[in-house]
């Protein structure tokens, strides 16, 4: 209850500290650029960043001038902007700077991928989005928004500015919420499920392109959002097969020796539980007989209680999970890693504790790993930094695989028992 109230409390100060005395001198001075804009927004717990970047690869692909801003990067033309270590949703002074530039360049639209905290904290002010597609909400950054009704509001403040609104059909835990919170509005609302038929040229090429299931239903969002918007089925799925991928998501990083490593950034327990059932599929079709072996962590200063959940579902599909650092902050690494362990009942076995990121990778690669098994880092993907204490340090998954495969492709590798 207090927690509920001090969270209510805070957000007047949002209002003025970040929407009234930045945002809308902000917005003023770069002269309203959003009202300029064709906006199309989305947010949700997991595959926005996908979701996102697949969406801009799809208008582009339709001859539209149109602009990226997401948690990995940000587009504009040929330009990509590095949007820094650990940032969200943009502070609102660049926000409004980097449409100004979008409008003095005759740019239409801006893909914008927004989250729970920006729009809680009106780091989005100004903004009406023309659709909002929502990926889905599960029980995630509940540290922040206390609980699980509260979070949802917030995802659902931003949708309530638009035009339409285009929500999972097979969320149980969100769509009828949703579909509650928008009865009363003059939204259209639209679903997608995967129950739904797809065009067969759009079908084959999501087929071909991901084999993840999630990444099925991010596209099945990305067709809605592009069929409101007149594109035809032919370009959709001409975009859907050549799109690039987004750096540390399911990234295939390198294969010596038979060991296979793949970046990825889930950091939820949804994350993790869809992307070692996806990475188990892929196995599966490419008739490798190997292990799967995760190594993941959980930060500081976040959802506590997901702690023994992750460590149970990481411990119980892969075959050795590896419990380590991320972004450890000014909390002990080791009570972190006891309390993922505080609920694998008959998985302990399969655990090991490194603390240190980059041995526990080394581990794995080096040590561990044997001709056909897979190696999935979670949690940091595209991350540029680690956090110790209040302190940003270099860090990338991504290089570090490199230089542990590298390794690998040197030495004489011997199975440990």
């Amino acid at each position: 209850m207090l927690k509920a109230a001090l969270y209510h409390l805070k957000r007047p100060f949002h209002l003025v500290k970040t929407g009234l005395l930045k945002g809308a001198p902000a917005e003023m001075k770069a002269g309203f650029p959003a009202h300029k804009l064709k906006i199309l927004a989305i947010t949700g717990t997991d595959g926005k960043t996908t979701s996102s970047t697949l969406l801009y690869h799809t208008l582009k692909q339709a001859g539209k001038k149109v602009a990226l801003l997401s948690t990995v990067a940000a587009y504009i033309g040929d330009e990509e902007i590095d949007t820094g270590f650990h940032v969200t949703t943009p502070d609102p002074i660049l926000l409004q700077k980097f449409m100004r530039r979008m409008v003095d360049n005759d740019y239409e639209y801006l893909v914008l991928e927004a989250t729970s905290h920006g729009i809680y904290q009106y780091r989005l002010w100004g903004i009406q989005p023309l659709i909002v597609g929502i990926t889905n909400i599960t029980m995630e950054h509940l540290d922040y928004h206390v609980n699980y009704e509260l979070y949802l509001l917030a995802k659902a403040e931003l949708a309530k500015k638009a035009k339409t609104v285009v929500i999972n059909a097979d969320d149980e835990l969100s769509f009828n919420r949703l579909k509650k919170e928008f009865r009363d509005t003059k939204l259209q609302v639209l679903t997608y499920s995967q129950q739904d038929p797809l065009p067969k040229v759009v079908f084959a090429a999501t087929k071909t392109r991901f084999s993840e299931p999630y990444n099925f239903m991010n596209s099945r969002l990305i067709y809605t959002m592009a069929k409101q918007l007149g594109i035809e089925d032919k370009t959709i799925a001409t975009a859907i097969q050549k799109f690039p991928g987004v750096p540390g998501r399911m990234e295939t990083i390198g294969e010596v020796k038979g060991v296979k490593v793949i970046v990825d950034f889930a950091h939820t327990s949804n994350g993790l539980y869809r992307a070692l059932l996806a990475m188990r599929q892929q196995m599966k079709t490419e008739k490798r007989n190997g292990k799967l072996i995760a190594i993941f962590g959980c930060a500081s200063q976040r959802d506590t209680q997901k702690r023994p959940v992750m460590g149970r579902e990481g411990a119980e599909i892969a075959d050795y999970a590896i419990f380590t650092a991320e972004d450890p902050r000014s909390e002990n690494i080791w009570a972190i890693i006891r309390a993922m362990k505080q609920n694998l009942g008959p998985y302990h076995g399969k655990v090991l504790s490194i603390p240190d990121r980059r041995e526990a990778i080394f581990f794995a690669v080096k040590t561990l790993a044997k001709s056909g098994d897979v190696i999935g880092v979670f949690g940091k993907g595209h991350e540029k930094s680690m956090c110790y204490g209040t302190k940003e340090y270099p860090w990338s998954d991504i290089d570090v695989t490199k230089e542990a495969l590298a390794e690998l492709k040197k030495s004489k590798k011997e199975r440990v028992a």
